[in-house]
């Protein structure tokens, strides 16, 4: 089994070096035995990490159930934010690299405290939160077509790329993430709404789920890092020279723009 997850691993890789999608892994490591697609996970985000990749927090996906049935799966799942992911200070974020991006809203945590012993109850998830901010994620796929299980995506590290925080930052006091209200839109067109309750019933109902998740693999979340919540209603695909705007309320905006053609 474990040269199948590197069988695995490798697939995924050499997908993103080259820059063409390959084929899905279940063959490899079977459709729903999410142990082994979190191990093909691990096992290329450790090649990353000797490569010299920094780790800044995690990403949760699958929260929303639109987002779950136009991919066919059925539960949430969570990945790796390294630092070269995030994109918010650039201009124009490179299409190079991307294989078949989508791009999403969602609200962002910042943690100000580890989330790795207690309880991990809803009082103790709230006051781990240093702020809020509205978000976009750029999801992508190495599977071709995004032809993916729940196995799949877990692998590749959550079907994650790049994301965008915005400047605004509010804590939890004058923000209640649940009544968050999104609509995003590309080249001022709204082609995306939703709202908090479509992120498992509240994002911090996601937060507390990944909390205990990454305890439950032995690497919890911890202070400064950043937690992708996950998406508050249907992604939409990105196309090079697009402008992407989300108001997420509460938070603002977030914007960005992509390069208008492989750079």
């Amino acid at each position: 089994m474990k040269t199948l997850r590197t069988d695995a691993a490798r697939r995924l890789l050499d997908a993103t070096r080259t820059g063409v999608p390959c084929a899905p892994v279940r063959d490899l490591i079977g459709a729903h035995d999410v142990a082994a697609a979190y191990a093909v996970q691990q096992e290329l985000a450790q090649i990353r990490l000797a490569a010299g990749a920094h780790v800044v927090g995690r990403k949760i996906g699958l929260t929303s159930a639109a987002v779950q049935n136009q991919l066919g799966v059925e539960q949430p799942d969570f990945g790796v934010l390294f630092a070269d992911m995030d994109v918010s200070d650039l201009d124009e974020v490179p299409m190079a690299g991307l294989l078949q991006p989508r791009i999403e809203a969602e609200v962002a945590f910042v943690l100000g405290a580890d989330l790795a012993d207690g309880d991990l109850g809803p009082d103790q998830i709230r006051a781990a939160v240093a702020y809020a901010v509205a978000a976009l994620e750029i999801v992508d796929s190495r599977v071709a077509g995004w032809d993916i299980t729940i196995a799949d995506t877990v692998a590749d590290n959550a079907s994650s790329a790049r994301f965008v925080l915005g400047a605004r930052r509010v804590g939890l006091d004058a923000f209640e993430p649940v009544d968050a209200v999104m609509e995003l839109s590309v080249d001022g067109e709204v082609v995306s709404r939703g709202t908090g309750v479509a992120c498992l019933g509240d994002p911090l109902l996601a937060l507390a789920w990944l909390a205990r998740a990454t305890r439950d693999f032995g690497d919890p979340l911890r202070a400064g890092q950043v937690v992708l919540s996950g998406a508050l209603g249907p992604m939409v695909p990105v196309r090079p020279g697009i402008a992407v705007t989300a108001t997420v309320s509460g938070l603002g905006d977030v914007d960005t723009r992509f390069a208008p053609a492989a750079s």
